[in-house]
């Protein structure tokens, strides 16, 4: 019987293989297509031909119509862009799986010249670009400057920039999706409860990618104790991009962006002292950031399914090896081709905002009528409510691009907080694997993760919010005690 499984599962495994090669194949070449057809569009509808990441790196951080981004880069260095505000010059990272994604025929080809050459080099990532080029190993990594001729060229853009239409005309234009640009503030939407007088303490929650701030007001809020309310202050935020936040046409969604609008729309605008952090998914990444930046004033930190992939040692492309983690090029499981789809394909991905996100109230109409209930109506809402620009680079510069930096974060969590770290994990998550929560507690021993039974990347949340809220309510009352070693539970 032992044999009999194991040579299914082995045939199950080839026909996925076989069956995902002929399907991601065909998708490389309408992703093509439709780049030529959304060059046209644009240009016909916006009056200007708008680059993707389908052209250079530099046309395409541009703007070719009057952008004020350039992308500048050093021998051995990470692809990064200078970007001129109207208030600052800024450097940030950019991840180079917005550009190098080579097509499924040739990275198999690489792999398998890879493989009969005994490997040499490269590590998975198979592909020189633009963005990183291939030279020899050098001894030293000179830095990256930014001439004053660059910030010149920048100060010229600015004057006379043709700014891009908010909305595009792939978005959609509704009340609800366009609000924030009546406010002035361009802060980010933020769902509170609890004590209004400023506490000693409060709770900020952070949700993952392609959701919202409603993924813990209708799950959490509801289940909190009087006790909780009444000495602290919650605060879900909906992330640049997404919800009824900021979804500005000329932003990266870089790492520092988000955080720094955090910081603005809740910790300076509340004044925020100390808090515990509350993340699920890419949010994790969120959370390690905020945390560094305040270690003294973070009390616990909760992360639900932390998608930390660990980068092998030698490993030059961490940004490709960590979207081929994420995005396998997988038809099975079907939450694994949707991550691939929406990592793989600019063009494709645009296509399913335009026909789901641009149409969001057909589809909320659609499933009330229906009654659908086993989709719960807030979930949905977070996955319409986002544009295509903000998911695309919010996906890569976030959880692609950061791939270099959550080690150090973890490292300094490890030697240089005491707060409580505490990690929860469905069973059953068939996108983010639960070796990614057990990779968090090798860096931060004193972790302790908590398997729960049964349940997926939602679930670990949805369907059983008393169970949750109960354990968050014993950590944060718990978190000023001393930290007790590292353990596992299932």
């Amino acid at each position: 019987m032992a044999l009999v499984r194991s040579a299914s599962l082995a045939f199950g495994v080839v026909i996925n293989v076989a069956v995902s090669f002929v399907v991601f194949s065909f998708l490389d070449l309408l992703d093509r297509a439709l780049c030529y057809v959304y060059r046209a569009a644009d240009y016909m509808i916006e009056s200007e031909w708008k680059p993707c990441y389908c052209s250079s790196p530099l046309e395409a951080i541009d703007g070719g119509g009057g952008g004020s981004s350039i992308l500048v880069t050093g021998q051995g260095e990470p692809a990064k862009v200078v970007r001129l505000s109207s208030s600052r010059l800024q450097l940030e990272d950019v991840s180079d799986t917005l550009y190098s994604r080579p097509p499924l025929v040739a990275d198999v080809s690489k792999a398998t010249i890879r493989r009969l050459s005994r490997g040499g080099g490269g590590g998975g990532s198979g592909s020189c670009s633009p963005v990183r080029p291939c030279h020899k190993a050098r001894t030293g990594r000179p830095g990256l400057r930014v001439s004053s001729d660059i910030v010149e060229m920048l100060k010229g853009r600015i004057v006379g920039m043709k700014p891009q239409p908010t909305p595009r005309w792939s978005d959609c234009s509704c009340k609800v999706c366009t609000s924030w640009t009546a406010s002035t503030a361009k802060s980010l939407f933020v769902r509170s409860a609890g004590a209004k007088a400023v506490m000693e303490e409060d709770v900020i929650f952070i949700h993952g990618f392609i959701s919202s701030s409603r993924f813990w007001s209708e799950t959490v809020y509801p289940n909190l104790s009087e006790t909780a309310k009444s000495i602290r202050r919650f605060f879900a935020v909906d992330l640049l991009g997404f919800g009824r936040s900021p979804r500005p046409t000329d932003s990266l969604y870089t790492l520092s962006e988000h955080v720094e609008m955090i910081e603005k729309s809740v910790l300076d605008t509340h004044k925020v002292k100390s808090f515990h952090v509350v993340a699920h998914s890419l949010g994790c990444i969120l959370a390690l950031a905020l945390a560094v930046r305040h270690p003294q004033s973070v009390k616990s930190l909760t992360l639900l399914a932390p998608p930390y992939y660990p980068v092998p040692e030698g490993e030059v492309a961490k940004s490709q090896y960590v979207m081929r983690k994420v995005a396998p090029r997988r038809v099975w499981p079907l939450i694994a081709f949707g991550a691939s789809i929406a990592s793989w394909y600019e063009h494709i991905s645009r296509t399913v905002c335009l026909l789901i996100c641009k149409n969001h109230r057909l589809w909320e109409f659609l499933h009330k009528l229906l009654s659908i209930n086993s989709i719960p109506m807030f979930l949905l809402e977070g996955f319409f409510c986002h544009t295509h620009d903000a998911a695309w680079h919010t996906l890569h510069n976030v959880i692609c691009g950061t791939a270099g930096k959550i080690d150090g974060y973890l490292d300094t969590v490890n030697d240089s907080m005491k707060c409580e770290v505490n990690i929860f994990h469905g069973e059953h998550d068939e996108l983010i694997p639960l070796e990614c929560s057990y990779n968090v507690q090798r860096k931060v021993p004193r972790a302790k993760v908590r398997v729960v039974e049964k349940e997926d990347h939602i679930t670990v949340l949805v369907g059983r919010e008393k169970a949750f809220v109960t354990e968050l309510e014993r950590i944060w009352n718990g978190s000023d005690s001393s930290v007790i070693n590292g353990h596992q539970e299932s």
